[in-house]
């Protein structure tokens, strides 16, 4: 049995190795690539699209029980660490960070400030606002050699009303605050699934707030919520809005951003007659009305991608966070929260947009914005290739825009059919195909557009322009 399994994993690593070997295109300068060069060969995808092979999160098959963590772990973006934490491949963290600047500048725009807080916190914070215990086992707790108690944040409220009240009074006129950061935060679900959508390690974004009254916290409230809905339409992304309970987090006021999807754990209660829209957790149950229009309710399920809270003086109070008023006395801040789950927004566009087959992208988060496909080694169109290598310097020069958004896939001894399933999986919403039409008296590039089905043929300078629509962050 055991040399059964040798012989299987030699001949998998043999099929994978010969889908890296680099081509030899005219002029390419082989072994790393011409200097500024993104080739496909080069590229670290250890399951590199690898036929009928499903990894399963937990080492076993058949349990991939969705469509963003079968397609991610099939086209090698994810690797399974440990029940519920992934090694994020290169193509990942570059849609991942792709976001994290979309985030930023959204965040920026409303005033937000960027900062970093420790993941370790001290357990004594957790205790004074009675969360130690009311979080039960979704907290990771340890001691150090001290037998200090700690835990690993799942969010920071209690951090950051500590470092503002350990800074003394701030000034009325420095509110609205807005303080966020993006980092790992960590939950010990009981049964961690569906990849990146429910993991125990993951990326967040917690925006934290501060302001002199209800009024105006109401107000902050009011331009997050609406700086979330800017942020999911540039992505293109069909949300809603819900009403939402509190939870341990606690506050006065909640929505929760979802996504529609039938894979979605919550269920949600829309109102075609009006604006409302709410978690079945909300509503009163039996309820088939809407409270707001008595119109029809119908239910559907979501994944949640963000949530905002109005926390009044729940943690202010406790902590201290006090400013001082235009009459120079000390009064207790307003606070709200407001949580983005960035690898989970990635997680859940893939659900949403792709097919059985292929991943999509939004377009802002397509690790690579062009794949380009040369001739295959041996035919007609192979003594084209110069036009190809010219086309793939040209862009950046032509394009500034797509600098470090192209690829070259140098596998010509892979057909372009198979070269062009590979690009399609993997999403890359513009792939180039130097096909039949190179060797014409004026060379025309097929130009597939993933995202929309269309295909077009164009010169070189047709390309060029063609992209020059293309949006990058």
């Amino acid at each position: 049995m055991m040399e059964m399994l040798l012989r299987q994993c030699s001949k998998e690593f043999l099929h994978f190795a010969a889908c890296l070997q680099p081509c030899r295109l005219q002029h390419c300068g082989q072994g790393h690539g011409r200097p500024g060069r993104f080739l496909v060969s080069r590229l670290f995808q250890p399951a590199n699209l690898w036929e009928d092979r499903e990894l399963g999160v937990e080492g076993r098959q058949g349990e991939l029980t969705c469509r963003s963590q079968r397609l991610m772990l099939r086209a090698g973006l994810i690797h399974p660490a440990s029940p519920g934490c992934y090694y994020y491949l290169p193509h990942t963290l570059r849609a991942v960070e792709k976001l994290v600047r979309v985030i930023d500048q959204e965040m920026r725009a409303i005033g937000g400030q960027k900062l970093n807080m420790p993941s370790l916190c001290a357990a004594d914070l957790w205790k004074r606002s009675e969360r130690w215990d009311l979080m039960g086992k979704e907290l990771f707790r340890l001691r150090d050699r001290h037998n200090g108690e700690y835990c690993l944040g799942p969010t920071h409220e209690e951090a950051v009303t500590e470092l503002i009240a350990s800074l003394g009074s701030l000034s009325y006129r420095q509110l609205p605050l807005m303080l966020y950061q993006i980092t790992r935060k960590f939950r010990d679900e009981p049964k961690p699934r569906f990849g990146l959508l429910r993991g125990r390690e993951f990326y967040m974004k917690d925006m934290y707030t501060f302001d002199v009254s209800e009024e105006a916290a109401r107000q902050t409230y009011d331009t997050v919520c609406q700086a979330y809905c800017h942020l999911f339409e540039r992505l293109g992304l069909s949300f809603v809005k819900v009403r939402a309970d509190t939870g341990s987090i606690g506050g006065k006021l909640s929505h929760e951003f979802q996504l529609p999807a039938d894979i979605g754990e919550d269920r949600l209660l829309i109102c075609a007659n009006c604006s409302f829209s709410a978690n079945v957790e909300t509503v009163q149950a039996g309820e088939a009305d809407c409270p707001e229009c008595r119109g029809k309710l119908t239910e559907t399920k979501g994944i949640e991608v963000g949530h905002t809270f109005y926390l009044g003086t729940k943690y202010s109070s406790i902590f201290s966070a006090s400013y001082n008023t235009p009459q120079n006395k000390p009064a207790v801040t307003e606070m709200g929260c407001f949580g983005l789950g960035v690898t989970r927004i990635l997680a859940a566009s893939i659900e949403v947009l792709s097919t059985e087959d292929s991943i999509r992208w939004p377009g802002l988060l397509a690790p690579y914005q062009v794949c380009i496909l040369p001739p295959k080694k041996g035919s007609k169109e192979e003594e084209a290739a110069g036009l190809v290598e010219a086309l793939y310097d040209g862009l950046g020069e032509a394009v500034p825009a797509l600098r470090g958004e192209v690829l070259l896939d140098d596998r010509t001894q892979l057909t372009i059919g198979k070269r062009l399933k590979d690009a399609s999986r993997l999403g890359y919403p513009y792939v180039i195909v130097a096909g039949r039409r190179i060797l014409e008296d004026q060379p025309h590039f097929e130009v597939c557009c993933q995202n929309t089905g269309e295909t077009v043929f164009l010169t070189r300078e047709g390309v060029f322009d063609f992209l020059r629509n293309v949006q990058t962050v």
